[in-house]
């Protein structure tokens, strides 16, 4: 058998719009300044709670009297936007049923909360796309830890010799890495800014359509 796990925003879906929604009025209600689209772009990857705490930080405006109170607002906002705006990038439906149809098990690994990654699966018909999805609060770790990766091997009963994982980051390459799997990196995702080359992966690819001949060339 064969495995492939996908890291989801960058790589599968373009989500930056969606989440800058929500952050901007999550910031609007407590009157600090807006953050643009690009700057989202590249904090997106290590989780929601992460990316809001940055954005504020970015931002100007009064302090936060309880953040607690702060991310149950973005929790608000994004439980609304999620899906709402968000895109598959060329070639990932049709990769995703072509693999399926080749017999190849697909996973998710993401460091997005799990309320969040269904809403936008659902949103996009891709509920039952996978074998298994874990999100970034579904372990004790997330991304870089390779224990994502381990248990996603171990759950799947599969080996990383046989297995491949696709992102879009530093993070998803340092993953792949400390798990023993290859890995490959797309290049028009949310590497924080920096061109994905820069990471190391095994192979850059245009796009994910390449994945099941991966496994047909084995």
């Amino acid at each position: 058998m064969a495995l492939v796990m996908y890291d989801l925003d960058g790589t599968l879906l373009d989500t930056a719009a969606e989440i800058l929604e929500a952050v901007n009025l999550t910031l609007q209600e407590f009157n600090h300044t807006l953050v643009s689209e690009e700057e989202v772009r590249r904090w997106i990857g290590q989780g929601t709670g992460w990316l809001m705490q940055t954005a504020w930080k970015e931002s100007t405006g009064p302090e936060a009297s309880s953040w607690d109170a702060v991310m149950a607002r973005f929790i608000y906002h994004y439980e609304a936007t999620a899906g709402t705006s968000s895109t598959a990038f060329p070639f990932v439906l049709e990769t995703l049923q072509k693999a399926r149809d080749y017999g190849i098990k697909q996973a998710i690994v993401t460091n997005k909360e799990k309320r969040f990654t269904d809403r936008v699966l659902e949103k996009h018909g891709l509920t039952n796309a996978f074998d298994l999805i874990i999100c970034g609060d579904s372990l004790k770790v997330k991304k870089p830890h390779p224990d994502v990766i381990h248990h996603c091997l171990k759950v799947l009963e599969e080996t990383a010799a046989a297995s491949l994982f696709v992102g879009d980051s530093q993070t998803d390459v340092s993953t792949a890495k400390a798990a023993g799997v290859i890995c490959w990196a797309v290049p028009y995702g949310y590497n924080h800014g920096r061109p994905i080359e820069e990471t190391m992966p095994d192979r850059v690819v245009p796009d994910i359509r390449d994945v099941p001949n991966y496994f047909r060339h084995m």
